[in-house]
């Protein structure tokens, strides 16, 4: 049953950190480079959208499965590394909400308005937010791996 429940944790990390890899790297920059904002905002709401029902999924697989595989251990005997994955995967999700609540909020409802520049402007706010969750996930998954 552990091995299941571990699988579960490191999926959802795997999606999660997978899509914000992907928007980062590809679908943001052709998005920018080959649309203008009246077709590119629209587009990259609708797949933000989509991804972040799926991140909302993830977090909520990621803390189940974590919080049952602490229940059997001391935490105080427990790996340095484990404290900063819990540390940094919490700060992750407090910062998605953010992002979520906040900038795409907002985002779309300037969207829904017609409001361009407003929308882009809050969908810049979204860009740094996931570069420092991504690159918080990094640390936590190499804090897991590498501080025992």
């Amino acid at each position: 049953m552990y091995e299941l429940i571990k699988f579960s944790h490191l999926a959802a990390g795997i999606i999660w950190m997978g899509g914000m890899a992907l928007m980062i790297w590809a679908l943001r920059p052709v998005a920018i480079a080959q649309l203008e904002p009246a077709q590119r905002l629209p587009l990259l709401s609708g797949v933000l959208s989509r991804f972040f029902k799926m991140v909302v999924a993830c977090i909520v697989v990621l803390l189940a499965s974590g919080g049952i595989m602490l229940m059997g251990v001391d935490m105080a005997l427990a790996p340095r590394g484990w404290h900063v994955m819990i540390g940094l995967g919490s700060l992750m999700c407090l910062i998605f909400g953010h992002l979520f609540f906040g900038p795409f909020r907002k985002m779309k409802a300037a969207l829904a308005a017609g409001e361009l520049p407003a929308a882009g402007a809050q969908l810049a706010k979204i860009h740094p937010l996931v570069l420092i969750n991504f690159s918080l996930g990094w640390v936590a998954i190499g804090a897991v791996v590498i501080w025992r």
